[in-house]
Parts: structure tokens; C-alpha cells; sequence
């Protein structure tokens, strides 16, 4: 998943999840908790948090965890994931694909519906799809559907709607034509940027389109009644949903939770059932069997803003990066199996023949051979910049106590091994995307969660004018290299190509790895059928039901 852009010339800590991340831009705050109500034994109701406010359901203008969370829980795409993350039927009841790879034929289940009653159709499908293309909308996701054949040529402006490859051969039938070969489209079919938009109701919320409950429509197993912004969130079983039979849950309550204390204690008072853990919290719990390991591909990472010129010397960025111990933050901000980035893809990430990216690349930032060197690298920078010292920048993250230790312990680093001071700014996570996306600020640590697992949902971003290349940063070899992995149908080679472009993303340094993310929580064992997903929406709570609950 990916992030947005923020503010002004403040150093600005993006954290998102993913998450992921999503990727989906992703959130620094690891809370999968929410809110409270007294319930009887087995009775189907489920109580979970946010770690903050969620910004849109607009599917077509959605970028970050949250939202995709609470949307993979309320709508459904044409496939589904299962626990391995490969793509079973959602909507599609089944599909067929060319010898070639480019052509993908969906059939559609003849009873899938809107939580309306109304039939969903491929032409819900290829409206939605077509209306995060249009420039109009300027969705900072359009990228992804620019996949399809005459997507791009449609979102920049040179070509037309009609000429995008999706196409309703009639209400049931979905025909898909790719630019190229997509080895994972099936499964990114699940995620939320795909799902269907009925136009007759998008049309008639407008710029209001997923910003209360009552301008949300879904298609999936729960539909949204209520939605106190920056409070809560009210999720129900949706009778209209085609698998409803196998919907057990009942009730979703989504609770605003920014700060893990009072997080921990809602769950210990039982009006949460489930709970993301950090710090001091993981010892307390680790050796409990409500104790649970969340499987992530999330990495956290500086970007350094272009337009400030102080950023465009790569030895300013390199020198700022090495500075800042990986593993010490880990373990300081987190504390839970989160470890130091060797690299920007993280560990886990397929290299599409069965292995792991991470492992085969190795550590490229050798961070503890570097920063002894950062110091020298940053008066060397200044030099070059003609620049005497270092110039007062602003460090902008999230109001979230995680956010708030992160932001603290980046200060101190840089205080210690540079020599230099920062203004921390800490503002709520909404304000926090604008403001990134804005491209107002100087440095960003952001959060990507993966959108599926490939490496290339991390290293796309940085392309010269990509959505999310929220810096400026632009090197025409990264550039080929990363056009060349799309087009390329042999899988070595296409990773071939993509190990070349982190080395160079690496070398350049317009982004700075500091972490790999991993979470871990705890869980209310009546709790059964849970499914974490290692890309946006990052659980699914379709098989999800109460057993056991004491009154």
C-alpha cells in the first residue's frame, strides 16, 4: 500500500501499513484493537481498534491500511485471498486466462449483490476501474490499473476511456487485457483498489463518495451503519452478501485507539478482543497463549524531499540514513521482532521462484561498517552544497505514542552522531498524509505495507514522476530497469532486474531504510477463524466467529 504526500519543509515521519501498506501506505501505530460493548456467550460480535481515523472509503482515492482494513472487511473484488495468500473466487465464480498471460475472462456469480439488493455487475467493475484511471480523479493508485492495456495512454491524458482494456461483455462477463504479463494479477484482484463502484450511486454522492456510512455501498460479507469520525466505526452482517451462509459474525465494532496504554487496558477490561502489542507490553504477554505473531511485509523508511536542496546531495541522505541505528529503533520503538532494514524490500518478499528477495539481494546498507562514516558524509554533503552548517529542518510524524518514541529516538540519533538539532512536529495521521502527499516537508519516515508480494509493489514507487515518489527522485537507469522487470515474462530475469534497481535505489539514497516491520498481539481465545494477510486488506474477517465467550 502506498503513502501520501505531506506538508511544507518539515522533516516529515510518514508511517504507513499495510500497511502496508498497505502496501499500501501504512500506519506507524501497530493497534488492531476496537470498541466496547458487553456481549453474551457466543454471541457474534467482535470488538476491534484503529489506530486512528479513517481517512476515505472512496475505493478509487483510498491509499493507506486503515482504509483498506475497514474496505476488505465491507466489499469484495472479483477474487478473494486465502490464508497462503493465494487468490480463490470472490465475486468471479471463476476465470480463464490466455496462453500469453494478457487476456483474463471473469465470470461473475449471478448472485452476488450490493448490500442494496441490486445485481452487482462487470460493468460496476469496469466503471470503477475506469474512474480511478480518469485524470479527473486523480487517484494516486491509478498506476496499478494502468497495468491494463491503454490504462496509462487513459490517466495521462493521451488516450480514452474506451480504449482502456476492461470491457463488460455483459453483466456477468469481464474481459481484461494487460500491457503485459502479471504473474500475481489474480490475487491483486483482492485488493481494494479493484473492488466494484456502483456509477448511478458514486454519481450521486460526488466529492462525498466514502465519507460517512451512509455514502458507503458494499458488496462484501459486512455493510457499514455507522461511523463516528475519529471515534468509531459499526460494521454488520450483510444479508445481501452471496456467501452469507458462511458469514457467522454478527457485528464489527471499530474503536479510535491512538495510544497503546489505553489500548492494553481496554483489552484487559474486555471491550477489546484483540490488540496489537509494542515495547514493555510484548514481555508481558509473550509467554501467554492469548499471545500471537502477525505475519508482515512492512517496511519504514526516510524519504528526503527533493525540493529542499539540502536533499538533493546524496551524501546529505546517506550521512542522515547511516546515522540512525535500524536495530536500536527496533527494539526501542518496538520491541516486538521488528528488525533493522538491510535493504528497502523486506525480508519475506518473493523473488518469484520460491525464495526469499531479501536473502538472495543480501545487506546493502551495511549500516554498521557506515555509520562511522556518516558524520564525514554529512560536512562533505555541506561542502558540496556550500553550505556551513546544518540548516533548522522540521521532523513531522504521526500523534500516536508509537509515532511520538519513534519521532524522539530519530531526534536524539541525529543529535548524537551528526550533531544536529530538529523540531519534531507530531499531527494526527490524516493531516500527517495530506501533508506528505503536499509535498511539504523535508524528511518523511514512511510506512509501506505490501499491495501484494513481489518485490516490485516497493521499488515501482521511486519511479520518475510514480504517484508515490512523493520526493522528487529521478534516475533514468532505475527508470529502464524497472519498465524492463514489467515487460520481462522470464521470472529470473525480471528479478534480475529488480535486484539491480534496489542496488541502485541504494546508492542514490532518495529513500532511507530504517526498519522491517513485524507485529505481534494478543487475542481473546474465543476468537476462531482468524486470517492475517500479508497485503492489503491485512485481515479478513469473512470466516471469523465466537466460540467459547464466558458470559
Amino acid at each position: 500500500m502506498q503513502a501520501k504526500k505531506w506538508f511544507s519543509i518539515g522533516l516529515a515521519v510518514t508511517m504507513l501499513s499495510s500497511v502496508a501498506l498497505v502496501g499500501c501506505g501504512s500506519k506507524d501505530d501497530s493497534n488492531t484493537a476496537d470498541n466496547s460493548g458487553s456481549t453474551s456467550k457466543d454471541e457474534q460480535v467482535i470488538n476491534l481498534a484503529l489506530s486512528d481515523e479513517i481517512p476515505s472509503l472512496d475505493i478509487s482515492k483510498a491509499t493507506d491500511n486503515i482504509a483498506f482494513r475497514v474496505l476488505g472487511q465491507i466489499n469484495e473484488g472479483l477474487t478473494r485471498v486465502d490464508k497462503n495468500g493465494k487468490a480463490q473466487p470472490g465475486v468471479a465464480k471463476d476465470w480463464k486466462v490466455s496462453e500469453d498471460g494478457l487476456t483474463y475472462t471473469f465470470n461473475l456469480r449471478d448472485d452476488a449483490k450490493w448490500s442494496d439488493g441490486t445485481p452487482v455487475t462487470a460493468g460496476d467493475f469496469e466503471y470503477s476501474w475506469k474512474r480511478t484511471l480518469d485524470p479527473k480523479t486523480a487517484s494516486q493508485y491509478a498506476f496499478m490499473v494502468a497495468w491494463v492495456k491503454g490504462g496509462e495512454a487513459y490517466n495521462s491524458g493521451k488516450g480514452t476511456a474506451d480504449e482502456v482494456g476492461v470491457k463488460a461483455k455483459d453483466d456477468k462477463t469481464l474481459v481484461v487485457t494487460l500491457d503485459h504479463p502479471v504473474p500475481f494479477f489474480a490475487e491483486q484482484m483482492a485488493f481494494p483498489l479493484f473492488f466494484p463502484q456502483k456509477k448511478d450511486f458514486v454519481e450521486k454522492q460526488a466529492d462525498k463518495n466514502g465519507a460517512d456510512a451512509d455514502k458507503v455501498l458494499t458488496d462484501g460479507p459486512f455493510k457499514m451503519t455507522e461511523w463516528v469520525h475519529e471515534q468509531s466505526a459499526t460494521l454488520v452482517k450483510n444479508d445481501n452478501y452471496w456467501d452469507k451462509a458462511n458469514v457467522k459474525l454478527e457485528k464489527v465494532n471499530y474503536q479510535v485507539v491512538k495510544d497503546s496504554g489505553a489500548l492494553e487496558n481496554l483489552y484487559q477490561a474486555g471491550q477489546l478482543d484483540r490488540i496489537g502489542l509494542v515495547r514493555d507490553q510484548v514481555d508481558r504477554y509473550k509467554d501467554t497463549p492469548e499471545y500471537t505473531v502477525i505475519p508482515e511485509l512492512t517496511n519504514g523508511y526516510f524519504q528526503y524531499n527533493e525540493k529542499n536542496k539540502l536533499f538533493t546531495n546524496a551524501k546529505v541522505r546517506k550521512a542522515l540514513t547511516y546515522a540512525v541505528d535500524g536495530d536500536q529503533y527496533a527494539d526501542i520503538v518496538y520491541h516486538n521482532g521488528t528488525s533493522g532494514a538491510t535493504g528497502f524490500v523486506p525480508t519475506g518478499t518473493s523473488n518469484g521462484n520460491g525464495g526469499d528477495f531479501r536473502k538472495d539481494q543480501g545487506d546493502l546498507l551495511k549500516r554498521k561498517e557506515n555509520a562511522s562514516k556518516a558524520k564525514d558524509l554529512l560536512a562533505e554533503g555541506l561542502k558540496e552544497l556550500g553550505m556551513s552548517s546544518f540548516p533548522a529542518t522540521k521532523l513531522l510524524s504521526d500523534d500516536g505514542d508509537v509515532s511520538k518514541k519513534a519521532s524522539e529516538f530519530i531526534k536524539e540519533q541525529w543529535r548524537q552522531n551528526l550533531g544536529i538539532d530538529v523540531e519534531v512536529e507530531n499531527v494526527p495521521f490524516k493531516l500527517r498524509l495530506k501533508r506528505t502527499t503536499d509535498r511539504d516537508y523535508d524528511i518523511v519516515v514512511s510506512l509501506w505495507g505490501a499491495d501484494y508480494n513481489d518485490p516490485m509493489t516497493f521499488l515501482d514507487m521511486w519511479i520518475t514522476g510514480g504517484d508515490f515518489n512523493e520526493n522528487g527522485y529521478s534516475n533514468p537507469k532505475y527508470d529502464d530497469l524497472i519498465h524492463s522487470a514489467q515487460k520481462e515474462p522470464d521470472s529470473k530475469k525480471r528479478m534480475s532486474y529488480l535486484y539491480d534497481a534496489e542496488k541502485i535505489l541504494m546508492e542514490d539514497m532518495p529513500v532511507g531504510p530504517i526498519f522491517f516491520r513485524a507485529s505481534s498481539g494478543v487475542a481473546q481465545q474465543y476468537i476462531k477463524g482468524w486470517q492475517n494477510n500479508m497485503s492489503a486488506p491485512d485481515y479478513d474477517l469473512k470466516g471469523v466467529y465466537i466460540e467459547g465467550k464466558k458470559k
